[in-house]
């Protein structure tokens, strides 16, 4: 049986710390599911580490309903909350009202994530009184990376750490039921969620959040030339995987692959006769 944002707000209220991954592939998420991770994310993250972009904009809406849909197809327990890409929320209540429906009829997402702060919080008021749960997302919020020139930390000066505490309580009398804060200042992130009883979810916004969300391919060391500071490689897989494929290229091209034990044989007579009556044939016609 799958969590819900319930089993979620419990987890915070026990103290227990939310340890939730991203997913965007059967192959993703059916491993981060059985790690135990309670709640996967399909991030507009995909544009950069699945289709090769440079930022989150590029993704589409019909993106993220085709990998949220193969994640929630091959799990059964974790929470998935499906990300509302660029300028498919912002338009309008009713914009952002049938594409989050979408995401969840077509794809089948337990909640989705849409980035903003106190300017959003009437949208997200509108999603959640129509039966959608809505994770907030403030802080460095990708989709306006153009707007403040590069990936930067948010929160450090008096008047974006003022503005910041007022969108976190703004969201959550909104109706959100958990808030990513991305590159906030570990003593703000702190202090947000202390002033919250929604759960917080922190990248590269300190241990002392309610939880931790992080990109699957970082922690993995899937892009060893991109090691984002808030990141951790748990395991350099993707140098186990160059080499494992540079042997089957020499393999292939020395000829000692595929070997008799990765081959199948058939009986030489059964070969015999096949081309026999294969020869008698031509000579027929």
């Amino acid at each position: 049986m799958r969590l819900t944002v319930r089993d979620i707000q419990k987890m915070k209220t026990a103290g227990e710390r939310i340890a939730m991954l991203t997913a965007y592939d059967a192959t993703s998420a059916y491993l981060a599911e059985a790690a135990g991770a309670p709640m996967l994310l399909v991030g507009d993250s995909l544009g950069m580490v699945v289709q090769g972009h440079q930022s989150t904009i590029p993704v589409t809406l019909e993106h993220v309903i085709y990998h949220s849909a193969i994640v929630t197809r091959v799990t059964q327990r974790s929470l998935i909350v499906g990300d509302m890409p660029f300028m498919t929320y912002k338009t309008s209540v009713e914009q952002a009202m049938d594409n989050a429906a979408r995401l969840m009829q077509e794809a089948g997402v337990q909640a989705v994530k849409l980035e903003g702060g106190e300017y959003i919080a009437p949208t997200i008021h509108q999603l959640v009184q129509a039966g959608i749960p809505v994770m907030a997302h403030i802080g460095l919020t990708p989709q306006s990376v153009n707007q403040f020139g590069g990936f930067r930390v948010q929160g450090k000066d008096r008047d974006t750490a003022r503005h910041l505490l007022d969108d976190a309580q703004a969201i959550q009398e909104a109706g959100a039921f958990a808030v990513v804060l991305e590159l906030v200042p570990t003593q703000l992130a702190h202090e947000i969620t202390e002033r919250l009883h929604i759960p917080t979810i922190g990248i590269g916004a300190g241990p002392q959040c309610s939880g931790e969300v992080q990109v699957f391919h970082d922690l993995l060391g899937l892009y060893p030339s991109f090691g984002p500071r808030h990141s951790k490689t748990y395991a350099d897989a993707g140098k186990l995987i160059r080499d494992a494929l540079t042997q089957y290229v020499d393999e292939v091209k020395a000829n000692t692959f595929p070997a008799p034990e990765n081959s199948s044989t058939m009986s030489e007579q059964v070969l015999a006769d096949v081309l026999a009556n294969g020869a008698a044939d031509r000579a027929s016609d």
